[in-house]
């Protein structure tokens, strides 16, 4: 039987991969041709959309000539993309880019519409006219020019890195609320209940990489069927290098099969966002740093990204991330901890480097100044702490990049806009 990490990782490589859904398009335009050819000869279709031999030919010859040179030019700009991705934004972005579902549907409405056309151009012969297959030729290459409108239009204004900062800010907030919810059964306390005195069994990976996903329920019911504790000594978007220990086995009447407790857990050559939030977060750190490099120097890109990281760390500071995630069976029993990562956690992520990075830039420490000030007006006490010491070490930072009076004043105000949001030196704080 295929292990649920084997099926996870193909999940994941049909979502990224750019030929199966086109492949699938293929396949349909030559099914649809043959039905369209069956109803043809039937004789049904009025007289005025028939067409010559000779103008059918001509007309499905020019669009599959067409699909093609479409085809090359969508793979062209894919291309472009992926440089000025890689260049200017992030590497990590291009893991979210490939599964975009328009450039796939674009993708198979090419492929399909060739393959219709193709399929009803062998067909044509002196007794024999597609006529219908011709008509439904001519509005299928209108979708196409449609739907290539629509993906330049996209991507023309998606590819900003204040566009994709948003995307990815939502797509992270929303994976935060979805895991923080497939973890509901985690005890409310960090601590957690006690592990079992019983001897401790390790559980250790075949294979080296990157942790990608928990099969929660799986890893659950196979420590209730052993009565047994599953520790995870990983948490997701670690990497675990081969033969280490990957879950401890607590108890336990029988021992697991360690095969079948490993199949449970998706190891891969890199971070996926799908039970890992802050890769999302480290998509968008990147976004701000790549800008404040001296090859690029454009603080204003960051502090853009900065919006969408202090929505990112409201969101996170609404979510009850607790230290360890306890899930337990229908008896109540644990069976299941796993390491958790608090919102100190994606704080100190959201706003490190691009504190170091971007210090001795006025706007950026402006906007991180106020960033850090909006979370001690809308955050619990219990995360302010946190907060004060980021704040601290802004403050830090400040004093040894501006030493001119007049610019660290200026340098430590909070501004929601970087620079131009209307507070002045003398409005600076104190202390």
């Amino acid at each position: 039987m295929l292990s649920w990490a084997f099926a996870f990782q193909l999940r994941q490589y049909a979502k990224a991969s750019l030929w199966i859904v086109p492949l699938f398009g293929l396949v349909l335009g030559v099914i649809l041709a043959e039905y369209a050819m069956a109803a043809d000869r039937t004789g049904w279709l009025s007289v005025k959309w028939q067409y010559s031999a000779t103008t059918a030919s001509g007309v499905l010859t020019a669009i599959v000539g067409a699909m093609v040179a479409l085809l090359g030019f969508v793979v062209t700009i894919g291309v472009l993309v992926v440089q000025q991705a890689t260049g200017t934004l992030s590497p990590r972005y291009m893991r979210l880019w490939y599964r975009d579902r328009l450039q796939k549907a674009v993708l198979a409405t090419f492929t399909g519409t060739f393959a219709f056309a193709f399929s009803l151009l062998r067909s044509i012969g002196s007794d024999f006219v597609p006529n219908l297959g011709v008509t439904l030729a001519g509005l299928a290459v209108s979708v196409s020019l449609l739907l290539l409108l629509v993906y330049l239009n996209r991507f023309t204004h998606n590819l900003r890195p204040v566009a994709i900062a948003d995307l990815v800010g939502r797509m992270g907030a929303k994976v935060l609320t979805r895991w923080a919810a497939g973890t509901g059964a985690s005890a409310p306390s960090d601590d957690g209940p006690p592990l079992p005195d019983r001897p401790v069994t390790g559980i250790r990976s075949e294979h080296g990489g990157v942790i990608q996903a928990f099969h929660i329920v799986g890893l659950t019911a196979a420590a209730a069927r052993h009565d047994c504790t599953f520790v995870v000594t990983h948490q997701v978007g670690d990497y675990v290098p081969p033969g280490a220990i990957l879950v401890e086995v607590h108890g336990g009447t029988s021992a697991p099969d360690p095969r079948r407790v490993t199949g449970l857990v998706a190891l891969g050559a890199e971070r996926t966002i799908e039970q890992d939030p802050a890769f999302a977060l480290r998509v968008l750190v990147d976004i701000a740093i790549r800008a404040l490099s001296p090859a690029v120097n454009d603080p204003t890109t960051a502090v853009q990204v900065l919006n969408h990281i202090e929505a990112f760390l409201y969101s996170a500071g609404r979510t009850e991330l607790p230290r360890r995630h306890v899930l337990n069976d229908d008896r109540g029993r644990p069976r299941l901890m796993m390491p958790g990562r608090v919102w100190e956690d994606y704080l100190q992520l959201a706003v490190t480097e691009i504190r170091e990075y971007g210090a001795g830039s006025t706007q950026v420490c402006r906007r991180l100044r106020a960033l850090l000030d909006g979370l001690l007006d809308t955050l619990s006490a219990e995360y302010l702490p946190a907060v004060r010491t980021e704040l601290r070490l802004l403050e830090d930072s400040v004093a040894r990049e501006f030493m001119d009076p007049f610019r660290h004043a200026t340098a430590r105000m909070g501004d929601t806009q970087g620079i131009g949001g209307g507070q002045r030196p003398e409005d600076a704080p104190h202390g």
